[in-house]
């Protein structure tokens, strides 16, 4: 995957099996992704070492809180070995099935890509931009815009490549055109990065998106707290506390899209049991990234214009953890 943060050509993450005396059994998944914020895979290991074979509530309530994607696993794993594999249905849920956005490659390869997911039924699509020149991509946008199946939506995934001027370019050219909004436009350490990112909010009606601003439990807490008037793009694989977070975005009202970590299926099944299980607003998920892996045993559910809970219930953590054993 090419992005503004470069070539993306391995998944490194940390699978953990939690077994209780009855013999069931759960698997999680340690999804970080350290340029983001979270912890290294070095880091997750060497906990999991350091918590050994055996582990009670109190030495699992231990685990750091800057290990969010450990603590996330270990959940994961916790809430699957308390269902014993219980099949939960589609009534349950307050949603049976929700949309997905296609992902499209960066650069010119979006206009054949974007032809060929019409096809099959999408009508909201997520751009990578950023990647190249601002004076070859603008106008490659109108291209794209150009080619969009009717009443579909484009979202512009910028990385944080941009700098103020760049970013107020792409934003005037969008204010125009079907773009539901523009994610990350200037980096999390650019100098003023919050400033910056709250006045391209207020001065332009094309909406910004957070992504890598919120990374993690506090950032959520912070933008909300601040009443960020955006959109919050939720990465719940990198959440540590995954419920109190919920409870924040859903108490403040927050425009929320849930998206993939590029997990395996261990933690896409995790990720997506929160997107289906949120009662706010059901915007296009940022989950239509699979087929994805060399092993087809690791991907989620296939990219699709939508995806039903039956799909996700279907999703086998125990493939995946026996490829890697």
């Amino acid at each position: 995957m090419r992005t503004a943060h470069g070539l993306w050509a391995e998944r490194e993450g940390v699978l953990v099996r939690m077994t209780d005396e009855a013999g069931r059994s759960g698997i999680g998944e340690a999804a970080v992704i350290p340029w983001f914020g979270t912890e290294t895979i070095e880091e997750a290991e060497a906990a999991c070492r350091e918590l050994g074979g055996k582990v009670d509530a109190a030495r699992l309530a231990a685990v750091p809180e800057q290990l969010a994607c450990l603590r996330n696993a270990l959940a994961a794993a916790k809430g699957e070995l308390e269902r014993g594999g219980e099949q939960v249905g589609s009534a349950v849920m307050p949603k049976a099935f929700l949309p997905v956005a296609a992902l499209l490659p960066a650069g010119r390869a979006a206009l054949e890509a974007v032809r060929a997911k019409d096809e099959m039924g999408f009508r909201v699509f997520k751009w990578k931009v950023g990647v190249g020149e601002v004076a070859e991509e603008l106008p490659l946008m109108d291209d794209l815009c150009a080619v969009l199946p009717s009443g579909s939506k484009l979202r512009l995934d910028a990385n944080g490549a941009w700098d103020r001027r760049k970013a107020e370019r792409w934003l005037e050219r969008c204010a125009d055109r079907p773009v539901e909004f523009v994610e990350q436009p200037v980096a999390v350490d650019a100098r003023g990065a919050e400033d910056l990112l709250r006045g391209l909010a207020e001065d332009f009606p094309t909406p910004i998106a957070l992504d890598e601003s919120i990374a993690g439990d506090g950032d959520i807490e912070r933008w909300v707290g601040a009443g960020w008037p955006g959109v919050c793009v939720v990465k719940p694989s990198l959440l540590g506390d995954v419920p109190r977070a919920l409870e924040r975005l859903e108490k403040a009202k927050a425009a929320v899209v849930f998206s993939s970590a590029l997990e395996t299926a261990v933690g896409a099944k995790a990720a997506l049991r929160v997107a289906f299980e949120w009662k706010g607003e059901a915007r296009a998920l940022g989950f239509g990234v699979w087929p994805l892996f060399a092993d087809a045993r690791f991907d989620g559910p296939f990219a699709a214009p939508f995806v039903r809970w039956e799909d996700v219930e279907r999703l086998d953590p125990e493939a995946a953890w026996n490829a890697l054993n």
